[in-house]
């Protein structure tokens, strides 16, 4: 099939792109199409690789008010709330949600996902669920498993072996939440664990770290030495990470050597953390996002997820990344023009790197035929006009699809 008029990637001009067996084989400005081809004018529009959701809790999607309310908008009475609710999880339970949930970032033009599934659970219902929809969903998405342990690895009864049971089962990447754990104690020797048992199995890590307002919460420094001494590097994200916010600078200056050292991908959740942070802050308020722009200064890597949809976390949300990365500029105060132009390298690029999926992601010969067609000429146009995915292709076939947003004023 040949796909002309195709802006790529914010491009000037336009590209002609010719698929064969949901493999891209041509792109050039201009190709002649072959006899009998079918052939689609996407007219100038925009055309990106397809968005990647850096970090989502799937098994908790679309469950907000089942059974009680978040009132206080804490990251902490929402994990009170999630226990309440994991009482009626059963597996027919999930896959409805998950389901549905997978399909709504279809429409937006997601097609890799990266969810966190709680192992603090002695059946670990929600993560045998996942592992049969990873390959159910195939067709519509790639799903990454992080094993996450939403009540603490040392915190929590029998959580190490739940850990390793996680991975046996087929978990992707190995979590932890040093934080939440009862001690500083706890909480190095739960990244130590986590890290270690990621390295003997070879599993990617993504660490819930330090998602919190305190500022003596620094678990950031030993994920980053660990992943350095072991030789993990870029298999490591750090999400969240909203306590650095609150570090002093003489601190942050000495920590950015060993986080450029250690090559870890990072992790920030606008909407979530905006909502979440701040809470015990009278005025002023922490914004409550990581020091994004500063880590992108310094050549680490970082991407945005959307990290929680309509759950006891987060109320709201329908898996649409171009409004976290609107939000996102916002917050972090990277209004340039090219600051905005080059933000969807946020969903798109860099989350590729922490998925790990570089060396088959992107719109080049050889690679599958993944990719989007926004209804835009470019991406600052994308954002300010909050335009749909008109298309979203993966393997050289159209999995949604949505008409052009059009209004007029009657007076």
């Amino acid at each position: 099939m040949l796909f002309k008029n195709a802006r790529i990637e914010n491009s000037a001009a336009s590209s002609d792109i010719r698929v064969t067996d949901g493999v891209f084989t041509e792109i050039k400005s201009q190709i002649e199409p072959l006899q009998s081809e079918e052939t689609l004018d996407l007219n100038g529009n925009l055309v990106l690789p397809p968005f990647i959701e850096s970090h989502v809790h799937l098994d908790a999607c679309l469950t907000a008010g089942d059974p009680v309310w978040n009132m206080s908008g804490t990251l902490f009475e929402g994990i009170e709330c999630w226990s309440k609710r994991k009482d009626k999880l059963d597996e027919q339970d999930i896959r409805e949600r998950v389901n549905r949930c997978v399909r709504m970032y279809a429409q937006n033009g997601v097609q890799y996902i990266r969810t966190h599934v709680d192992v603090t659970d002695p059946e670990l219902t929600a993560l045998r669920a996942l592992v049969a929809l990873r390959e159910e969903l195939k067709d519509i998405a790639e799903i990454q498993i992080v094993a996450f342990p939403q009540e603490g690895i040392l915190s929590y009864p029998n959580g190490k072996q739940l850990m390793r049971d996680a991975v046996a089962l087929g978990a992707d990447c190995v979590g932890a939440i040093p934080h939440f754990e009862f001690t500083r104690e706890y909480s190095v020797e739960s990244l130590n664990f986590a890290l270690q048992l990621a390295a003997e199995n070879d599993r990617l890590v993504d660490v819930h770290c330090d998602e919190i307002d305190d500022e003596a919460s620094r678990g950031l420094e030993t994920v980053a030495a660990r992943a350095l001494e072991l030789g993990l590097f870029d298999k490591v994200t750090a999400s969240h990470t909203t306590a650095m916010h609150s570090y002093n600078n003489a601190y942050v200056v000495r920590l950015m050597r060993l986080l450029k050292m250690s090559r870890i991908n990072f992790v920030a959740n606008p909407l979530v953390n905006t909502h979440l942070q701040g809470r015990m802050d009278s005025y002023p308020k922490r914004r409550g996002v990581t020091r994004v722009k500063e880590l992108l200064e310094e050549g680490i890597n970082v991407s945005f997820g959307h990290d929680d949809i309509c759950d006891p976390w987060y109320p709201m949300g329908y898996g649409s990344l171009r409004d976290v990365v609107f939000l996102g500029l916002h917050v972090c105060q990277m209004m340039g023009y090219e600051e905005i132009m080059n933000s969807y390298r946020l969903i798109t690029d860099n989350a590729a790197k922490t998925l790990h999926i570089t060396g088959r992601y992107g719109i080049k010969p050889g690679n599958p035929a993944n990719f989007i067609v926004m209804d835009a000429e470019n991406w600052y146009d994308a954002l300010n006009r909050s335009a749909a995915v008109l298309k979203s292709v993966r393997n050289g076939k159209t999995i949604a699809e949505a008409s052009p947003a059009r209004g007029r004023v009657l007076l």
